[in-house]
């Protein structure tokens, strides 16, 4: 993951994915999205391969919206 990409990813994506985490998320889910994001404050942290795997996922997915049991949502 480049600087950039991991620049975006926390500063456009990650907030709509911690908070779907915080609404819809299992306690793992919501405990990842919260350690990701106390992390990235540190000027030299960058994921680990794992991690921007599952960071990646879990960005897919909130940007699909409700989970794919509702293929009619609009998401404007």
């Amino acid at each position: 993951m480049t600087d950039r990409e991991l620049d975006e990813m926390m500063h456009l994506d990650w907030p709509i994915v911690v908070k779907r985490a915080m609404r819809d998320g299992d306690d793992w889910v919501r405990s990842f999205a919260l350690s990701i994001k106390r992390q990235a404050k540190r000027p030299d942290w960058r994921p680990t391969p794992k991690q921007a795997a599952l960071m990646r996922a879990m960005v897919t997915e909130a940007r699909r919206g409700a989970g794919g049991d509702d293929p009619g949502e609009l998401v404007e």
